[in-house]
């Protein structure tokens, strides 16, 4: 059996809505890698918050329904138990409780060993906020994905519209900018790049061509290795 260290890791962090959930799974469908969506970790312990009226701001609670959540990621659908809940964990007050949940130190390391039991061979390709900083810091490869909050929320408009959900682009342009803050100030693994990691700005980039530059690095990686 492959240990777990010479697994290799690509971690792709970034803010909300920058593409890098779409990116990651689309570079592990390529490399025939397994995909973490950490993010949906935490909206997966937000919805099922809201779904059992926890608290939100009870930490050994919300620490509870993190360690005790049965999730699976499959045929690029999301499952709380046999519950598909793809669609449900993007609406908008789900986002808003992970973002709000996800600055709480005991229900982030409930979920850091969730996370690393994610690390099977052949590959991971594992996208979120702390990845490459907290969970995967000896990642082979690191990328930090972004783009503008005005380009970001526009896909974010689409998205929503897409799947039937209400949307305002203004409200959305500011809930992004608020979430940033958040994220890139909390005192727990705040937002940012880690070190050594490659910046990637989608703002003016298709889908395929981030795939593309993550690939580049990656067969530039495992050449030097």
């Amino acid at each position: 059996m492959q240990a777990p260290v010479s697994i290799p890791v690509i971690t792709i962090d970034g803010p909300t809505a920058s593409g890098k959930g779409t990116v990651a799974q689309l570079v592990a469908d390529r490399l025939r890698f397994h995909y973490l969506d950490s993010g949906a970790l935490y909206r997966l312990t937000a919805l099922s918050a809201l779904r059992s009226g926890t608290a939100l701001d009870d930490e050994p609670a919300l620490a509870g329904l993190a360690a005790g959540l049965r999730c699976s990621f499959r045929g690029g659908r999301i499952h709380l138990g046999q519950d598909d809940v793809t669609d449900a964990i993007r609406a908008e007050n789900v986002g808003n409780t992970a973002s709000r949940i996800a600055a709480l130190p005991d229900l982030r390391q409930a979920l850091v060993e969730l996370q690393l039991r994610f690390r099977e061979a052949p590959g991971l390709v594992a996208d979120g906020r702390d990845m490459g900083t907290v969970i995967f810091p000896r990642a082979c490869l690191k990328v930090f994905l972004t783009a503008s909050a005005e380009a970001r929320a526009q896909r974010r408009y689409k998205q929503l519209i897409d799947k039937g959900f209400s949307a305002n682009i203004d409200d959305l342009l500011k809930d992004l900018n608020e979430r940033d803050a958040r994220d890139a100030n909390r005192a727990v693994a705040p937002l940012r790049p880690a070190e050594g990691a490659y910046l990637l700005d989608t703002s003016d980039l298709t889908v395929n061509q981030a795939v593309e530059q993550v690939l580049g690095w990656y067969a530039a990686v495992e050449k030097n290795a």
